[in-house]
């Protein structure tokens, strides 16, 4: 038997995403400001395309958010 459909919590656990989302992305900047001259210009690139996918991760969980609360 299927487990019914509980979305009472969505918009919170959305918010969390968000937040931990946030905060990788300020350890990779962090990272990458402490370890420049360090790391390889690959290292580098994989690193800032990570970030860009998050923010578009973070854009994506605001508007799902968004919707949820308008539920």
């Amino acid at each position: 038997m299927a487990k019914p459909d509980n979305r009472s919590d969505n918009a919170e656990h959305l918010q969390q995403h968000i937040e931990n989302t946030e905060q990788n992305m300020q350890e990779t900047n962090q990272y990458l400001a402490e370890h420049a001259e360090e790391i390889s210009a690959v290292e580098k690139q994989n690193l800032q395309e990570k970030n860009e996918r998050r923010q578009n991760s973070i854009q994506a969980f605001a508007s799902e958010k968004q919707d949820e609360q308008g539920q």
